[in-house]
């Protein structure tokens, strides 16, 4: 199961999906769960360990047997994704993987390596409906590190002035998660940084209508200090009636 000499991409954010010199390949489900597996641990798995995990409720023997059935199907359908050593299996070493770009690219971000890229490149969820316990953790893992470096970007581009990428990295992070207060922070810095104080103040009222409703919480006062400190200078800019 070692095969060379052609491309092989695994997709796992935004879903599943691989890739054979650019053509989707089908692979039932369980053969998915494999890969995928194998993909989060990105280090060799001993076979048992695999079948104990992907068929919990099956006798020992049994889960085995499925796990030969479904590497035998997957070599069947694409060659090279897989590499068997003795009593273990790891990912191809040729196969590329999103979920390892997207991780590069956002601890290049935190890091101040990287500068130049787009949000629709950190836009995906990890395997978004699988509930799977060992996609569920390693999909909140991965979820924290994209929003932290999405923020990251919306604070970058603010410092530049470029305003409108900076609203669209902010609003990405809030897509993420609607009760981030920090997404919502960013958001409402974007809005002050443009003077649309109305939009700032509708923000912050969402934010703290959601708070409210799924958290029972308020929000924090640093939140509540910063768009009070902006109503205030609004106030006192605006022209003196006549």
């Amino acid at each position: 199961m070692d095969g060379s000499g052609s491309s092989l991409r695994l997709r796992l954010l935004s879903g599943f999906a691989v890739f054979h010199d650019g053509r989707p390949v089908d692979l039932p489900m369980g053969a998915q769960r494999v890969i995928a597996l194998l993909a989060l641990h990105n280090r060799p798995l001993q076979r048992d360990y695999i079948a104990g995990m992907l068929w919990l409720d099956t006798p020992d023997e049994r889960a085995a047997a499925n796990l030969r059935s479904t590497l035998w199907r997957i070599q069947q359908r694409v060659d090279g994704l897989l590499e068997a050593r003795g009593t273990s299996l790891r990912l191809g070493a040729s196969v590329t993987v999103d979920l390892r770009e997207a991780e590069v690219l956002a601890r290049g971000e935190l890091d101040g390596r990287v500068s130049a890229w787009q949000v629709d490149e950190l836009a995906g969820d990890l395997l978004p409906d699988w509930y799977d316990d060992w996609v569920v953790l390693e999909r909140e893992r991965f979820r924290q590190l994209r929003l932290q470096a999405l923020e990251s970007l919306c604070d970058r581009h603010i410092d530049r002035g470029d305003l409108g990428k900076a609203l669209d990295a902010a609003l990405a992070t809030l897509l993420g998660e609607p009760l981030r207060e920090s997404a919502h922070r960013a958001v409402i810095r974007v809005h002050l940084a443009s003077g649309n104080l109305a939009d700032a103040l509708r923000q912050y009222s969402l934010c703290r209508r959601l708070l409210r409703e799924h958290l029972d919480v308020e929000p924090s006062p640093q939140l509540t200090s910063l768009i009070g400190d902006a109503a205030v200078m609004a106030r006192r800019d605006a022209p003196a009636p006549s």
